[in-house]
Formats: structure tokens, sequence, C-alpha cells
């Protein structure tokens, strides 16, 4: 038997994957993590006392439009990556967006601010924690995406799971915004990101051993 008649045969009784099954599966693995990262977060930490009247301020959407828009963008290039034909990219670039946002948002803050109260506004009160909490909180997000993965047929095993990293850790960062009272842009642009970058640089790692089909 040749390879052609080879390939017919196995492709024989294959039957057509339905349009969607790729989103769906992520959404599901995304939605079921998330709720598992939102009740970690409440059980552990617990949402700010204060998170009605923070819910009306500049600050808080501030830190969820990037959280959410970084989140969003790294999902599309996660859906890219869990199919075998991840060779060429689209929207990369979008992640680069909400980044560029935060930074001028945060350059205007520091013209703003007196030079000698720069230091506190970068450090807040909880720069030693806030990228920890934020990969910790990265987890369940990650696991669900990882289930994702298992029906589906990622080829680029690494970058797949830095992508699930990414976007695990983007929507971790989301959820801790309900407990985090930091009100910087400068000081989100470094914690949040760093927390953000930890978990993509886990999932870089545990993709070619996870993702392996």
């Amino acid at each position: 038997m040749n390879t052609d008649d080879l390939i017919t045969q196995l492709a024989r009784d294959t039957q057509p994957v339905r349009a969607g099954t790729v989103g769906r599966r992520i959404a599901i693995g995304l939605m079921l993590g998330a709720l598992g990262s939102t009740l970690v977060l409440w059980s552990w930490l617990g949402p700010r006392p204060d998170l009605g009247s923070a819910m009306l301020g500049f600050s808080f959407w501030m830190k969820w439009g990037y959280t959410i828009s970084l989140a969003i963008a790294a999902l599309g290039v996660t859906a890219q990556l869990a199919r075998p034909d991840s060779a060429h990219l689209r929207w990369l670039w979008l992640l680069a967006v909400p980044v560029a946002l935060l930074t001028f948002i945060g350059l205007g803050e520091l013209i703003r601010t007196p030079s000698g109260e720069w230091l506190a506004m970068w450090l807040g009160h909880s720069w030693r924690t806030c990228p920890w909490r934020v990969l910790a909180l990265a987890g369940p997000i990650f696991v669900g995406l990882l289930w994702s993965f298992r029906q589906l047929a990622p080829t680029r095993l690494r970058a797949a799971g830095a992508a699930a990293g990414l976007t695990a850790g983007a929507f971790a960062a989301t959820v801790y915004c309900l407990h985090c009272p930091e009100v910087s842009a400068i000081f989100v642009l470094t914690w949040y990101s760093l927390g953000i970058l930890l978990a993509t640089s886990v999932g870089a790692l545990l993709g070619p051993r996870l993702l392996r089909w």
C-alpha cells in the first residue's frame, strides 16, 4: 500500500469538525478556570471592602481595561495556536496596544506627580506580593485551558503553552483587580505585567510536556 492509499483509508471514517468547536472548547475551559480563580480569590484574599465605590472610579476601570483587553488579545492568539495550521499568527500585534495605552497613561501620571512621590507611586503597598498573587490566580485558568487543548491539535507546543499562560495571567489579573487597592497606572504596568509574564513563562516551560498528543 502506498502512502496516498494509506492516508485515504485512515481518513475514510473521519467526521468533519463543526464550525466553532475550537472556540466553544476554549470558552468552556476558560470559564471553568475563571470561576475557580474567582473562588480562590474570594476564599484567600477576599474582595476589597470598598469594591462598590471603587468600581465607580477611573482607576478601577483603567486596571480592568488593561487586563481585559490584554486577555482578549491573548485569547485570540491562543485560539490560533490550538489549531495545527498556526504557522502565521494573525493579530499578534494587538498585544502591544493595551501596553502602549497604559504606558501613555502612566507617563501622564508621572508628569502630574512631583518626582519625590514617583517611587511610592510605582511600588504602591503590595509590589512584593502582587506578581505572585497574579501567578497563583492564573493556575486554575491555565488548568482549564490545558483541558481545552486536550481535545484540540496544537503543533507549536511551547508557543501554545506560552499563549495559554499569557491568557491565564491576564484573566487572573482581571480577577485580582477585585481585591487590589492600588490605583497607579505605572504600578499596574510593572507589577501586574510581571505576574502575567511569570504565568507566560510557566506556560512556555510546561507546554511541550503537557500539550503533547
